[in-house]
């Protein structure tokens, strides 16, 4: 019987795999560092690689596989589940379902990660019983996602809602894309960690200096959390600004969709939720057009790390679960539980 769903988060540093029952209750785990500087042939390799060892590692057999979602950085080709574009990996054109139905002999689902993230917490999280909810996640990048009505928005064969590639300021620095200030390059993590390195380094930020030098790559959610709680002035200031700027982005969603939820997620969330969030709902109130003031809520998202999983297993099942069902139907007619032969 085909009785497993697969959720992965592919992340810019980190990828997550859990098996789930027909319930979606997890069943096993494995998480592994991505390596993405590795190129797209290693990557997607150890994504199969991830897989094999969750179910060897937890005696799970691979023909119990009903099928695999996948949540990717970047815009996805979702006729073809090609990965089309992550400027934080430097991945072009990758064929992640072809290469994974092929390994593992089963159907799986590719989307973007955030979209996953989103229909996640919809499912079972922060935006539960919602209409529309749209999820912003700053992280190395910002991803955004939407779910309307139950199904995630997307656009004709492609996904969308790649919020942290529009322009929100006159800035001139730019992110993974070619427009310069995006709201990537003025609020991602990655952004805040290289001005708190220069902090850091013109000794404005002494307790960061301390506790994780200069370099960006040291400079985490949890460095930059620490050093607001320890005093660093400076880098709280570069914070509030970042939100200052998320607010406005939430103000551009009001306007064009009117959520009634607004999820806010991603490590630097997590780390500061108080500080981020406070200063988001303050600017997305005090901008939005007044019919619009409490038409939506700004809500931190629940599930974490598993938001990503849970939705793209769930989205998975959503899509395969007829023909699992069917086929499943014809192999217990078969006798003794074993499969057709086909």
């Amino acid at each position: 019987m085909k009785d497993i769903w697969i959720g992965f988060d592919l992340g810019g540093t980190k990828m997550l795999a859990v098996a789930y029952d027909n319930d979606m209750k997890p069943i096993a785990r494995r998480r592994r560092k991505t390596r993405g500087r590795e190129g797209s042939d290693s990557g997607i390799a150890r994504i199969a690689s991830t897989i094999k060892r969750l179910l060897d590692e937890n005696d799970l057999d691979s023909d119990r596989i009903a099928g695999i979602g996948i949540g990717c950085p970047g815009p996805i080709d979702l006729e073809s589940g090609r990965l089309l574009s992550t400027p934080n990996l430097g991945w072009d054109n990758v064929d992640i379902q072809k290469f994974l139905s092929k390994e593992l002999d089963c159907n799986v689902a590719v989307l973007n990660d955030v979209d996953a993230g989103v229909y996640g917490e919809y499912r079972f999280g922060a935006a539960e019983g919602s209409r529309c909810a749209v999820g912003i996640f700053p992280g190395t990048g910002i991803g955004g996602g939407c779910v309307y009505e139950g199904k995630i928005l997307q656009g004709a064969g492609i996904s969308c809602m790649e919020i942290g590639h529009t322009r929100i300021s006159a800035g001139v620095r730019c992110s993974g894309g070619e427009i310069p200030g995006t709201l990537e390059t003025e609020a991602s993590r990655l952004s805040i960690a290289a001005e708190a390195a220069k902090l850091a380094y013109r000794g404005e930020a002494p307790s960061l200096l301390e506790d994780a030098g200069t370099d960006i790559a040291e400079i985490r959610s949890g460095a930059l959390a620490s050093s607001v709680k320890n005093g660093d002035k400076a880098v709280k200031r570069l914070i509030e600004e970042a939100a200052t700027v998320l607010g406005y982005a939430v103000v551009n969603v009001v306007h064009t969709l009117c959520p009634d939820k607004i999820i806010l997620g991603g490590g630097l969330v997590e780390a500061m939720e108080d500080l981020l969030l406070d200063n988001i709902r303050k600017v997305a109130k005090e901008c939005v057009m007044p019919v619009y003031k409490d038409r939506f809520k700004i809500v931190a998202a629940k599930l974490g790390d598993d938001a990503g999983v849970m939705g793209s297993a769930a989205w998975a099942k959503l899509q395969f679960e007829g023909d699992v069902d069917e086929e499943n139907q014809k192999d217990s007619k078969s006798g003794d539980g074993k499969k057709s032969s086909k």
